[in-house]
């Protein structure tokens, strides 16, 4: 609340995200979404009273979801065709207000005291946006190709426009009644209100308040919030089973097999399982249950597969796999080479990122006892590049 108005802020996601190449609002950084983020900026500001995160039609369930826990009043609405559009969708939605901020979602690492500022600005002036000064040199082209310079211009004049952009509502919807079908060309507020000359204040806003809008935008904002690696470690054990195939590896070995719904290959279950507390994925069971008759007698190999195909959507690539067999018998030394050769395959790597090894368990345990075969396993997982 400013001056014992109150204050209404719109996340504005109604986007497809095309040129990032994904919805950039349900983007995960650091295990929370690129709207939840936005909105729990806007949230944690003390002088903003209720939210309102305008997405695309049907994600309203969804994105009501990310509003659970913030303190503050919200809801969420459809957005419409264009930008324009969705924001006096929300703004239509805060008719209680008599202060507005609109921050577009994909600028997560905003700091709630700049949207103080701004809802500051905004009340005392009319309207208000957040903008950093130019500091490169900057040229206009003209016509033609290749383009070239047609003019130098005064960078001591030109702002590059960050939100929250803020405003008193009233001006704005004056602003949008006056534009008209002409409101869905703009791409900010701001240029709503400047046609009805009105003064817009400009408040310094911050270099790390950037928008995700490319690959490399997201990657950057990957580095801000989740580590570059990762580590996860397994351990899985299977009985033997006589009639059955002892599968290693990926290698078929003589004597009796292991008991399980696949192919029971304990070494491929243990680097899979680590790969998948590394990404945060859950375990194997959970990807691949027995219950589900798609995987009885299924290769491990293709189950490894699958876990890098996962991790790799998550963010993620294979740095290394090591693994250690506990096993009274069969040997494991003479064959731990082609075992590497076919991990690493099955992983995406190469086998100099995969280490095989054994210990026969000393006769001790049910290993000493030869009753089964355990795998202990350790994943190392580096973030991708986009």
């Amino acid at each position: 609340m400013i001056l014992g108005e109150r204050v209404g802020a719109i996340v504005a996601a109604g986007g497809s995200g095309q040129r990032a190449g994904l919805a950039k609002q349900w983007l995960e950084l650091g295990g929370e979404t690129v709207l939840r983020r936005s909105a729990r900026l806007l949230a944690d500001c003390p002088l903003v009273d209720e939210l309102v995160l305008v997405v695309p039609a049907g994600d309203e369930p969804r994105a009501t979801e990310a509003l659970a826990g913030l303190g503050k009043p919200g809801r969420a609405v459809a957005g419409g065709p264009a930008r324009a559009d969705s924001v006096r969708n929300g703004l239509e939605a805060l008719s209680g207000c008599g202060v507005v901020l609109v921050h577009d979602a994909a600028r997560p690492f905003a700091t709630p005291a700049l949207v103080a500022l701004v809802g500051e600005a905004a009340a005392r002036d009319g309207a208000a946006l957040a903008a950093v000064q130019v500091t490169d040199t900057v040229k206009r082209a003209g016509a033609g190709e290749p383009p070239r310079v047609a003019a130098t211009l005064d960078r001591r004049e030109l702002w590059l426009a960050q939100t929250p952009q803020g405003f008193r509502r009233d001006l704005l919807l004056r602003a949008y009644r006056e534009a008209g079908a002409g409101a869905s060309t703009v791409t900010d507020e701001c240029a709503l209100v400047e046609r009805l000359g009105a003064p817009v204040t400009l408040v310094p806003g911050e270099p790390g308040n950037f928008k995700i809008t490319s690959p490399e935008d997201v990657a950057r904002a990957r580095a801000l919030t989740e580590a570059p690696v990762a580590s996860g470690v397994a351990y899985d054990c299977h009985r033997f089973e006589p009639g059955r195939k002892l599968i290693l590896g990926g290698v078929e070995f003589e004597g009796d097999g292991l008991l399980g719904h696949s192919d029971a290959d304990v070494c491929a279950h243990a680097i899979g399982d680590a790969i998948l507390g590394a990404a945060g994925l859950g375990d194997l069971g959970r990807h691949f249950p027995d219950t589900d008759p798609r995987w009885k007698g299924v290769s491990s190999l293709r189950l490894l597969r699958e876990i890098a195909a996962r991790a790799a959507e998550a963010g993620w690539r294979v740095g290394n796999a090591d693994v250690t067999l506990a096993a009274r018998r069969p040997r494991i030394a003479p064959r731990a080479a082609e075992m590497r050769s076919r991990l690493a395959e099955a992983l995406g790597v190469s086998p100099s990122q995969v280490n095989v090894k054994a210990t026969t368990g000393e006769g001790m345990g049910f290993v000493g006892r030869g009753e089964g075969i355990a795998a202990h396993a350790v994943a190392l997982l580096i973030r991708r590049a986009p």
